[in-house]
């Protein structure tokens, strides 16, 4: 039987937080301007997957070295050595990546042209134990900016897109607070699904033409689970949580389309796109071109320490030599070579959103 606190444990931690060639942004940059020249807006909620700067800087790991090594080469509050989820996609639009909605300034619209970043790492659709906005109070602040500064007009937003990412941060916050009791899965789940509908309803109505919603990854491969088994198997138990999750998940938005007549939602399924990635065969990394897939590439010297953690001038982490032949950065968070992956499995539903 597989340690069930060990996989709580593993949840706990969200809320703290092929041959792929080398990720040249340039290339696929000239690429993506090309083929849609920057017409969209990117409106983005959610949590660390797509977070790329909105915590403070003295309250998050992902403001520390050796976060932002490879991208842009010191911490930029992304959770990753560089670049993220929500940096590819805007790629893929043709956009900038948008800014963190803390960093958007007074200057106007000029911030604010390709859209903003509401994404707080930690954070889940309830309240979870970071304190930083949950995603209501996220979309809050883009009614704000929709309907009180009048910052967008009706025909920009009518090719607006939103990228809405869901982790486990919620599942983490039930799971602490019942005593780690897991009888009751199935009925948060619902919960969070249902209100991530309401969520989405409301970010539609402020006038997003199409909104990406992500679905769960599998928790059971993340290097938190894998470690015990010397990063080698990923955690049936805890995929299995991932995978009803997705199911209730791909329910609703089945739903919600067939209300709205269109399909505005669109599921990016990032689970089967880090399974994809990973070359995960029946529970066993197979011929993945990442070095050792489910090991991370910055890590604590021992439990109590996590990747960026100091004290004084002595480094408390270890980190790999080649971070571009690691799919996972630290033990939640893939690296920059690792969303490229994921990135290029999802590029079939992205064409869904445009």
């Amino acid at each position: 039987m597989e340690n069930k606190a060990c996989f709580i444990w593993c949840l706990c931690l969200f809320t703290y937080m092929t041959i792929f060639p080398a990720v040249d942004m340039f290339d696929l940059k000239v690429d993506t301007v090309k083929r849609h020249n920057g017409k969209h807006k990117l409106f983005v909620f959610g949590d660390s997957y797509v977070d790329t700067g909105n915590w403070p800087t003295s309250m998050s790991s992902s403001w520390k070295e050796p976060y932002g090594l490879t991208y842009p080469g010191s911490p930029s509050g992304r959770f990753s050595d560089g670049l993220v989820l929500t940096d590819f996609i805007a790629s893929f639009l043709g956009i900038r990546s948008p800014l963190p909605y803390t960093k958007k300034g007074s200057d106007g619209k000029s911030s604010v042209k390709d859209g903003v970043n509401f994404a707080y790492g930690g954070t889940g659709v309830f309240n979870t134990f970071v304190n930083q906005p949950n995603m209501t109070t996220q979309i809050n602040y883009f009614q704000q900016l929709i309907q009180e500064e009048e910052v967008y007009t009706k025909k920009e937003m009518s090719s607006s897109i939103a990228l809405v990412s869901v982790a486990g941060n919620d599942y983490a916050t039930f799971l602490t607070k019942n005593g780690n009791n897991m009888d009751d899965l199935g009925d948060i789940t619902k919960s969070i699904i249902s209100q991530l509908e309401l969520n989405l309803r409301r970010i539609h109505g402020l006038g997003v033409s199409k909104i990406g919603i992500t679905a769960m990854e599998p928790i059971g491969c993340l290097p938190r689970m894998t470690a015990a088994s010397s990063y080698e198997n990923c955690s049936d138990s805890a995929n299995s949580l991932s995978i009803f999750h997705n199911e209730i998940l791909h329910q609703t938005i089945e739903k919600l389309n067939n209300q709205t007549g269109k399909p505005v939602f669109v599921i990016l399924d990032i689970y089967n796109a880090f399974i994809s990635a990973l070359d995960i065969q029946q529970n066993h990394p197979g011929n993945s071109n990442f070095e050792k897939p489910l090991k991370p590439c910055c890590s604590g010297t021992s439990s109590e320490y996590s990747c960026g953690d100091k004290k004084g001038m002595r480094k408390n982490y270890v980190l790999c030599r080649n971070p571009e032949l690691s799919f996972f950065w630290d033990v939640i968070h893939p690296s920059q070579q690792g969303w490229f992956a994921v990135f290029s499995a999802l590029k079939p539903s992205l064409r869904s959103l445009l």
